[in-house]
């Protein structure tokens, strides 16, 4: 499913650039909006646990990725705004079904979702309103333009989500039970934002080829650092695995809707590039898991 969504997500870019880009711009917040409404429907607020874990984790996501964009900004700002994206970026949605397939506790990879999600829904609209597209007009009007699209997309499903669990407890379990329903819409919201993301990179010409390089490698530089650094923290505390995708695995599909909208396009490149590297990461670490579990790894 994931080659599949980004090759014809790329063909679609590259050949039908305006129907891409416009289907992108309508559909990419609602199945989003959607995405995060089902996984909330698994969370029991009872079940919900800050840890310290969580803490060190969230200290990486927000703190790390302002010092990394700091440290490169001096370098090319934009280069600085591809790499903050893909530490900033929230939790994956896919990460507690992962870190459950690797032999990890889910529950506190859930827990780390919900509080990654709401640590980037406060503060994007602050820090957007230092860089991109909207750092040329007031940081008041700015502040409340993000605010007003970030907040509702990442915070109503939650409202909604504890709604439905208290009133409409039937319509709570059917989505409770069906958490598959969010893969097929992450696949088409895939398909969507990395057709737009290749209008773009198509657009900035040959001459914007080295700046992509090295996006993409700093993509995968971090992407490799986070999974590192998640697994050390995890492991103070008995949760490696927990601990390497709550930092690692990342929301690609909200970084490169996020880059497209508030950055600069181009930085695009890099959240679609990390979708590639910590999907190889997690094929290798499932094939190893698997080789274990039948006896031909010790």
């Amino acid at each position: 499913m994931l080659p599949t969504a980004m090759i014809s997500g790329s063909l679609c870019g590259y050949l039908f650039p305006d129907f891409t880009a416009y289907w992108a711009t309508l559909l990419a917040p609602l199945l989003i909006f959607a995405m995060l409404l089902v996984t909330y429907c698994k969370i029991y607020v009872s079940e919900l646990r800050i840890k310290p874990l969580h803490i060190g984790l969230l200290a990486i996501q927000i703190g790390g990725g302002l010092i990394v964009f700091g440290a490169l900004y001096f370098w090319d700002p934009i280069i600085a705004e591809g790499t903050f994206i893909c530490i900033f970026c929230p939790t994956a949605t896919a990460a507690p079904v992962i870190t459950g397939m690797l032999g990890g506790r889910v529950s506190t990879l859930v827990s780390y979702s919900l509080l990654s999600n709401m640590a980037v829904a406060l503060l994007s609209p602050v820090i957007f309103s230092f860089m991109g597209l909207h750092a040329e007009i007031s940081f008041v009007d700015s502040f409340i333009t993000i605010c007003s699209k970030v907040l509702p997309l990442l915070i109503l499903p939650l409202g909604i989500a504890l709604i439905l669990q208290h009133y409409f407890p039937r319509a709570y379990l059917t989505l409770h039970n069906r958490q598959s329903i969010s893969f097929y819409m992450w696949a088409i919201s895939l398909f969507l934002v990395v057709g737009k993301a290749v209008t773009f990179i198509i657009e900035q010409g040959r001459e914007a080829i080295p700046l992509e390089i090295a996006i993409a490698f700093l993509s995968l530089v971090v992407c490799v650092g986070q999974f590192y650094l998640g697994r050390k923290i995890g492991g103070k505390y008995n949760d490696k695995i927990a601990g390497a995708q709550g930092l690692g695995q990342k929301n690609t599909v909200l970084a490169i809707w996020l880059a497209l909208t508030y950055l600069s396009p181009i930085t695009s490149i890099g959240p679609a590039s990390y979708i590639i590297w910590q999907n190889s990461i997690n094929s290798f670490q499932l094939y190893l898991k698997e080789k274990r579990t039948s006896g031909h790894l010790k």
